[in-house]
């Protein structure tokens, strides 16, 4: 399916099966998902060249590959990084350029050809549509939890249950950590609880947040605290985490404007602000070897046919979803 221009609806297409590169797989697409990246696409905000296919996530089948590829075979199952030419080691502008769906066709598509070097091998107890989901969010809760050093014991607070704070719950609890998460459905809270949360917080009801954070962890704070809101949420974060943590900034889901948090505090208490943008193929290999070892399960709330795309949108816009809304490709 094709984006014609942008916010434009997206329109059904027929193309020829792509024939691999040198470098390249032909992938046999089977599943995808929708991330906030992706609706902020979907409404004509991030410039790109048009017409496009888009989605950043998917996962398949390999059905060709090109001269040059090893390690990949016909009939292997994958996922395609985020990042495709961010291979590992740090991010720099080069390498982070790339994104399907952005600079180049994406994955709602039946057949995708991507760099060999970017696909990782699908964990063998999820199908395509769950798998897909280990690439943007799975990755990014992944990318916070590691470079804070996650441990047994620690404290870790997750704001709201979409797909990223899911998975945060998830790496976190599989760590040996103490989970806090915070959103403002009591229903939604349950569903945190089901996959691992210690402690819930409806920051409706206490809007202070950060200070029942510091409570249960008898003043402290937390080691970890995964800031999804963004201007309005972050200064809340910092006042929530010990001396010596971490603040992954991780989202804007309350807007793209200045944010403003107490600098002295952060600088006296020696805290860590680091951004996440999702990781690299080797996070996501990481990820994916972790999954297995731990037969952990994405939270996936609701699942279309690739054909109700835009019920899926409106359903992520309204934002009425838990955890992941995962597209079938048939």
């Amino acid at each position: 399916m094709v984006m014609p221009g942008p916010g434009a609806a997206l329109e059904r297409t027929e193309r020829p099966v792509p024939e691999p590169g040198p470098g390249e797989a032909i992938v046999r697409v089977r599943g995808s998902n929708l991330n906030y990246h992706d609706l902020v696409n979907l409404m004509g905000l991030i410039d790109g060249p048009w017409p496009r296919v888009p989605l950043t996530d998917g996962a398949g089948e390999v059905v060709a590959v090109g001269d040059g590829v090893s390690g990949l075979a016909v009939g292997d199952r994958v996922v395609g990084a985020f990042h495709p030419e961010w291979l590992a080691g740090r991010l720099t502008r080069a390498n982070g350029r790339a994104t399907p769906g952005d600079t180049c066709d994406g994955w709602l598509q039946q057949h995708m050809a991507f760099p060999a070097a970017a696909l990782v091998g699908v964990p063998s107890h999820l199908d395509d549509a769950a798998a897909s989901t280990l690439v943007c969010a799975g990755t990014t809760a992944w990318n916070a939890v590691e470079t804070a050093g996650v441990r047994p014991g620690d404290v870790v607070v997750t704001q709201g249950t979409g797909g990223v704070s899911c998975f945060v719950v998830q790496l976190a609890k599989a760590r040996g950590a103490t989970v806090i998460l915070t959103s403002s459905s009591d229903e939604k809270l349950e569903i945190g609880r089901s996959l691992g949360a210690d402690h819930l917080v409806n920051y409706t009801t206490q809007p202070e947040w950060e200070r029942v954070v510091r409570e249960l962890t008898d003043g402290d704070g937390a080691d970890l605290v995964v800031d999804l809101g963004g201007t309005e949420t972050l200064a809340r974060s910092v006042k929530a985490t010990r001396s010596d943590g971490h603040v992954a900034i991780v989202g804007v889901l309350s807007g793209f404007g200045m944010a403003q948090f107490p600098v002295s505090d952060a600088m006296v208490r020696q805290i860590r602000l680091f951004g996440v943008s999702v990781g690299s193929v080797a996070m996501l290999a990481d990820l994916a070897r972790a999954v297995t070892a731990t037969g952990l399960r994405p939270h996936v709330g609701h699942t279309f046919d690739w054909s109700e795309v835009d019920q899926a949108k409106q359903l992520q816009q309204e934002q009425r979803h838990t955890g992941k809304i995962t597209l079938a490709i048939p």
